[in-house]
């Protein structure tokens, strides 16, 4: 994809950043769509594209940031319908703790500063403020693990689809932690399962939060080389 509104693949990709601070600006309806449609050609196994997609914005998706937010003060236990990974071997482990501290240390919030972090995770439970969710459903009658894949990939170009139009996203488990609230706002039908959840915005680039140096794992410790000598 060429031309001066529009990134390269390879900038797309290596440019795309989970964004946690947004600025109040609503997107318009139209790019929405646009995205939409992008992250629709993405493969899935057979071409089933078995996602299903929920768009929520406006005054539904603040009534929903405010009792997922209260729901986190309140103490109230998750309950995700995928089930959360609580223990990570050491070495993803090792990435997983330093992305936290990355963050923690852009917002100045040392990591012993149990105040500052509860109110980093309630700005995380309330979406960081973004105008728009795309929430991600599966049918219950498929087999969940070929279309979790699918649901990754369609994600994955929904998100690159919004950084490649200027605006930031982040998939979110924040958003799908507490699935009753969820389904008794939105019409989400029992035979549907709630998998993951993502949010769209305008980023604020200079907030420190969306600024900091991110890290990869090198190809020799994710790849392994099988050839003819």
């Amino acid at each position: 994809m060429k031309g001066k509104d529009n990134l390269e693949l390879r900038e797309a990709i290596l440019g795309r950043r989970s964004v946690r601070k947004f600025l109040k600006k609503e997107i318009p309806e139209d790019l929405i769509k646009e995205i939409l449609t992008d992250a629709q050609w993405a493969p899935s196994w057979g071409n089933t594209q078995p996602w299903e997609i929920m768009v929520i914005t406006g005054f539904a998706l603040e009534e929903f940031k405010q009792k997922n937010k209260a729901a986190l003060f309140g103490g109230v236990k998750p309950k995700p319908e995928i089930k959360m990974p609580e223990v990570f071997p050491t070495q993803l482990n090792k990435r997983y703790v330093d992305v936290g501290k990355s963050v923690l240390q852009s917002l100045s919030i040392d990591r012993k500063d149990l105040d500052g972090r509860l109110n980093y995770y309630g700005d995380m439970f309330y979406l960081f403020d973004a105008p728009t969710m795309v929430l991600f459903l599966l049918r219950k009658d498929v087999l969940l693990e070929y279309a979790m894949l699918d649901v990754g990939l369609c994600l994955q170009t929904l998100l690159l689809s919004a950084h490649d139009k200027g605006l930031g996203g982040i998939a979110l488990a924040a958003s799908v932690n507490y699935p009753d609230i969820l389904r008794a706002l939105f019409p989400i039908g029992a035979d549907k399962t709630i998998v993951m959840g993502a949010v769209l915005g305008w980023p604020d680039r200079e907030s420190p939060v969306n600024c900091f140096e991110r890290q990869r794992a090198s190809l020799d410790e994710t790849v392994i080389w099988i050839k003819h000598e």
